[in-house]
């Protein structure tokens, strides 16, 4: 028997072929996990590096997660919307049964520095990166609480390990990830639900052109730039039941980068 067997997992953003998102869901799957993922097209649309792969990839994924022998289901959702977290716990509920594992992976990134940062790039940020992060999490959490427990693993990007200039809308909310991570495992702990934070480092899964590739390569002591199944085998671990004595840590998985 697989070590997940007989969990249900929700993915947040399983958008795109390369996608650590999509990763993720086939490494839950491949582990026996029975798996409902969020995708947002409006979001996918306007990222530059979103390729024709990545057109109607939901229905793909899903057809090859199911395809392993486990259960999938998937939605379209904005988790910028207030009733998100509810509306997307009712549909697993209502789907696949009580989930057990929850992976925070959606984000909303656009880089921006001081010269341009304003309050609507700033509150955009916010709405997915933290206010959907934080609500989806304790509602999670007031579900599955008292039961058998449960798993939840946000993705951040190493805001407390160096600073990142240009991108500050997205590095302060992913920052507050980091402090809501620490803070919320304290809490949860007796609930028998473990909250860690992964920040899998610069990772080739798509956005990348080859001049950045380049450029950040020497930064890696390995000799290679991290890839997608890095972060999702990490992921595996802490959505397992060998990792019941870690929580409230922020786990940079990112092959030394510095």
């Amino acid at each position: 028997m697989s070590r997940l067997t007989n969990r249900i997992a929700i993915v947040t953003g399983a958008s795109r072929k390369m996608g650590i998102g999509t990763a993720i869901c086939k490494e839950l799957a491949s582990q026996g996990a029975d798996i409902f993922f969020t995708h947002w097209s409006k979001y996918d649309r306007l990222m530059e590096y979103v390729t024709e792969d990545d057109s109607h990839w939901s229905q793909r994924l899903l057809k090859e997660i199911r395809s392993v022998g486990v259960r999938c289901e998937c939605m379209e959702l904005d988790l910028a919307q207030p009733d998100a977290p509810v509306r997307l716990l009712e549909q697993v509920h209502a789907k696949l049964g009580s989930p057990s594992i929850l992976v925070n992976n959606a984000t909303h990134s656009i880089d921006v520095d001081h010269r341009h940062l304003n309050s609507e790039i700033l509150d955009a940020h916010y709405a997915v990166n933290v206010r959907g992060t934080c609500l989806l999490s304790v509602e999670f959490a007031r579900q599955v609480g008292g039961k058998r427990g449960g798993r939840i693993i946000n993705l951040v990007s190493g805001q407390d390990k160096s600073p990142e200039p240009g991108n500050l809308a997205y590095v302060t909310t992913k920052g507050a990830i980091s402090a809501f991570t620490q803070s919320v495992a304290i809490e949860l702990a007796p609930l028998n639900i473990t909250v860690n934070a992964v920040n899998p480092g610069p990772t080739d899964s798509g956005w990348m052109s080859s001049e950045l590739k380049a450029a950040l390569l020497p930064k890696f002591p390995m000799g290679r730039l991290g890839e997608p199944r890095d972060a999702a085998k990490l992921i595996s671990f802490l959505a397992s039941d060998e990792s019941e004595w870690i929580t409230g840590q922020i786990i940079h998985s990112d092959g030394g980068f510095w």
